[in-house]
């Protein structure tokens, strides 16, 4: 690999190696010399969507009043209070078009299936499945055109569960977020190697690469030669941002090969434990966000859906002090217990996500961080779980979009305002101007 100083790094330039392609961040060195004098790059929009099931206690979510600047943040936002001026908290939203008198069950089926497209999805347990193009599809038709990966998928749960997973609804309307067309929903990935070598291999089977990082060699040493020759051509500034991002690669194989060797050494009894996977859900969790960081960081990909757990998750979180079940909690009845426990995991799913949001705040990006020029939007197919209903969801909006989402405030709409009008205002402001999706009538005012 050939760098000439007197011109620009390409924005798409990697370091290859034997088996491996490590894609770069931005670098000052990618800016060509004229935009020194002030035509700064235009700076790439990402965009991502985190999903959380079995709903929220909604009185802990959502602020109190009518909107603005000066709302308290309630103790499921408490955690996001260091990037409050990050963040739009907004109320009064609903999926009205997944609700179904028809239907009878697979509430949870049609809050999740449909939650991203506005569509309820076609009750079957066959082949036969139908819901709708995704919001983050319809971005990933725009923004994945220049990437590696048009769009990463992943999720803290198995996605191989198949039949009838809720009152004749499909599994799979439960182990995809994301559809890429009515009948077409992409596969969520758990497994951080898998991930790892989707985001950093080149090539070759998901088993050849993982008999190949099972030598315990890094990915790194085999691009050694040409990370000492693009340092010797970048200034000190580059360079650091280059040993920080490698150094964050390999933190990540090297977390990744010491879960393997957990999983070989102590294996769950009658369980086949995927490799890679970590034991202990929030390092599980911690490991994909890092994974997503460096994605986004590198330009690998720059569209993102993300499973907290599935929906109907019963699982337990002892660690904060909760051991039943999610969904058992989320019926809470009002009992107070149920919804301190309710509330407690809420929090604690919104406490992980705040850290990949510290993670993105601190690393720089262009003339901003990553935060700075992404849209991230979490988020619940319900609204209260013990009712069942996709209204008044909970929705965090974090990041600045690229100078297009101004933060710090929280957006009262009249209720059932119709989800998918943030859908169209989403993709507007990272430049994916839609007629409608679903349900919609417009855009969300003042947004």
């Amino acid at each position: 690999m050939t760098f000439i100083s007197n011109k620009a790094l390409p924005r798409r330039t990697v370091l290859k190696g034997l088996g491996a392609t490590v894609a770069l961040p931005f670098l000052s060195a990618m800016v060509p010399a004229l935009n020194a004098q002030g035509n700064g790059s235009k700076p790439i929009p990402r965009l991502g969507f985190f999903y959380a099931p079995n709903g929220m206690f909604l009185p802990n979510f959502h602020p109190a009043g009518d909107g603005g600047k000066d709302f308290t943040l309630t103790p499921i936002l408490e955690p996001l209070a260091a990037y409050r001026e990050h963040m739009v908290v907004l109320s009064g939203l609903s999926n009205s078009g997944l609700v179904s008198p028809n239907e009878g069950g697979g509430v949870h089926t049609r809050a999740h299936g449909g939650w991203l497209s506005g569509v309820l999805p076609k009750r079957t347990e066959g082949a036969d499945i139908e819901a709708g193009k995704t919001v983050d599809q319809y971005a990933a038709d725009v923004l994945g055109q220049e990437t590696s990966l048009r769009s990463l998928q992943l999720t803290t749960e198995s996605n191989f569960t198949v039949g009838n997973c809720e009152n004749g609804y499909s599994c799979t309307y439960q182990n995809s977020t994301s559809w890429s067309s009515p009948n077409t929903p992409l596969p969520h990935e758990r497994d951080p190697r898998v991930v790892f070598q989707r985001l950093f291999g080149d090539g070759g089977s998901v088993e050849a690469r993982r008999v190949q990082l099972q030598l315990d060699r890094s990915i790194l040493d085999s691009v050694t030669e040409n990370i000492g020759q693009l340092q010797r051509k970048l200034g000190p500034g580059d360079r650091g941002v280059v040993d920080e991002y490698l150094t964050a690669v390999r933190e990540i194989e090297r977390r990744i090969q010491r879960s393997e060797q957990n999983s070989a050494t102590t294996p769950l009894p009658d369980v086949e434990q995927p490799g890679g996977v970590p034991d202990e859900y929030e390092e599980h969790v911690e490991t994909l966000f890092e994974m997503l960081a460096l994605a986004y960081q590198a330009d690998v990909t720059r569209v993102s859906c993300f499973q907290m757990a599935r929906e109907l998750s019963g699982r337990a979180y002892p660690n904060i002090g909760v051991p039943e079940g999610h969904h058992t909690v989320s019926h809470h009845q009002l009992n107070p217990h149920n919804i301190t426990q309710y509330t407690r995991i809420n929090t604690h799913h919104v406490s992980l996500f705040a850290k990949l949001i510290a993670r993105m705040a601190n690393t720089p990006d262009g003339d901003g961080s990553l935060l700075d020029h992404s849209i991230l939007l979490y988020g619940t197919g319900m609204g209260d779980g013990d009712h069942h209903t996709p209204y008044n969801l909970p929705v965090i909006l974090m990041g600045g979009g690229c100078g297009e989402l101004q933060g710090g405030r929280h957006l009262s709409y009249a209720m059932h305002t119709p989800f998918m009008n943030l859908g169209l205002s989403v993709l507007d402001k990272v430049g994916i101007p839609l007629e409608g999706i679903a349900d919609s009538t417009g855009r969300l005012e003042n947004l």
